[in-house]
């Protein structure tokens, strides 16, 4: 396969990803994607934001997670986003300080 395929199967992949994130599961919160998995909505919009970096793009953190989220964080936050509980901000200080921190 050739580099331009395989970067197009790519990045349809990561556009399925954030439908399925964004558009079927957004009850699902971020803290629990982070707690279970390392990763989550706010963690693929700044690896976008530092992809256009490597190339050159100037992005800021909001203008990735707009870009991510399709609208401003705090809109998509307010309408998605529960309180997170005293269990999950505590499982999400280890979780942060391990993938993302430490990277």
């Amino acid at each position: 396969m050739d580099d331009a395929t395989r970067t197009q199967l790519e990045a349809a992949a990561f556009r399925t990803l954030r439908a399925h994130l964004m558009e079927k599961r957004p009850e699902v919160q971020n803290i629990d994607l982070m707690n279970l998995a390392g990763f989550c909505r706010n963690c693929l919009s700044r690896w976008m934001q530092e992809a256009a970096a490597e190339r050159g793009i100037p992005m800021s953190k909001e203008e990735a997670r707009e870009l991510f989220y399709g609208m401003p964080y705090e809109e998509w936050k307010a309408q998605n986003q529960t309180e997170a509980s005293d269990t999950q901000q505590e499982a999400f200080k280890l979780a942060f300080e391990e993938n993302v921190t430490k990277g």
